[in-house]
């Protein structure tokens, strides 16, 4: 990847890595259901005016099944899902399970996309991450059926954030990602309005968990999902998952720091198998190894396709060199 691709993945993980300090603040007052639909909701509001003036919904006729598929796969579902998870477990807990979309992207890609298939170190990267999972739910997770579920939902999640990944680059790499991001938000709200609505607050909540659940919609959810859907159209969904065993590290800090959470060998271990994992699912390299000669040749970009920017042109199609499976 070039060097704008890795400043916006640090960029995209910092926000994606307080999401969970956001959600646990909102919580306090809020159902996970209302915060999944309040943060979905705003960055709605605020990119669907900016995609609108630009026309970037103009690629998306046509397409309306999965635009709803991949909301309810990639963004309403797995939302819900983390928020209802933070209700047993740690927010860094959560941060480090939903690093395990990088792991699920590649084993979905065994039956849905050659071009992501694992084989060698990339295939060991797998186990090791699902080693970390096991050694997560073994040590942190085990003290209560209660936490057990929240740690499953959140794992859950990441399956659904994998899957969406996927669908984004087969079916929308050709789709400006403002208006992507705008429309799956839209959507997405509207599929989580029914379970807001019915376990909405029956007093005002406090301004502590409103200002959290505003900012994580504004900026951990919309601007955070236009630089998120750049990055899949420039790089490829196994890269960008690489944001997800960045976005752990900052959650963690943030969880310890601000929330007072305890930090424990299991946890330290667990997140080091899944992000060690991680990486040599997506890059088949241990780090600091620079690609071989003998290593599958990285990803071109379609200069004909039109030029990838969050300003809302279209995205570039993305073309593996003789569609070699790496």
């Amino acid at each position: 990847m070039d060097r704008r691709s890795w400043l916006l993945m640090l960029l995209l993980a910092s926000f994606w890595g307080v999401s969970y300090l956001f959600i646990e603040i909102g919580l306090r007052d809020l159902s996970p259901a209302a915060i999944a639909f309040t943060r979905i909701a705003l960055a709605s509001a605020v990119l669907a005016p900016l995609a609108w003036h630009q026309g970037a919904f103009r690629d998306l006729r046509g397409r309306g099944r999965w635009l709803v598929l991949t909301a309810a796969v990639q963004v309403a579902a797995p939302f819900w899902l983390i928020a209802a998870g933070q209700q047993e477990i740690a927010s860094a807990l959560a941060g480090i399970l939903v690093s395990s979309a990088a792991i699920f992207t590649v084993v979905l890609a065994i039956w849905f996309d050659r071009e992501e298939r694992a084989t060698g170190m990339r295939l060991g990267g797998v186990f090791l991450g699902f080693a970390g999972v096991v050694v997560l739910f073994g040590l942190d997770l085990s003290a209560s059926w209660w936490a057990l579920l929240g740690g499953s939902a959140v794992l859950l999640a990441g399956l659904g954030y994998a899957a969406g990944g996927l669908l984004i680059k087969h079916r929308f790499s050709d789709v400006a990602p403002l208006g992507l991001v705008s429309a799956i938000m839209f959507w997405s709200a509207v599929l989580l309005l029914p379970a807001a609505v019915l376990s909405a607050p029956s007093e005002v909540p406090d301004i502590g968990p409103i200002a959290a659940v505003a900012v994580l919609g504004v900026v951990g959810t919309g601007i955070s999902f236009v630089i998120f859907y750049w990055l899949i159209a420039q790089v490829g969904p196994a890269k960008t998952m690489l944001v997800s065993y960045i976005a752990p590290g900052f959650a963690v800090v943030y969880g310890a720091t601000l929330l007072d959470e305890s930090i424990t060998v299991g946890t330290i271990v667990g997140l080091a198998l899944i992000l060690f994992g991680s990486w040599l699912g997506a890059e088949g390299r241990l780090p600091g190894r620079l690609p071989g000669a003998g290593d599958p040749p990285p990803a071109e970009v379609d200069p004909g396709a039109g030029a990838a920017a969050p300003t809302g042109q279209p995205a570039a199609a993305i073309r593996r060199s003789s569609g070699a499976a790496r």
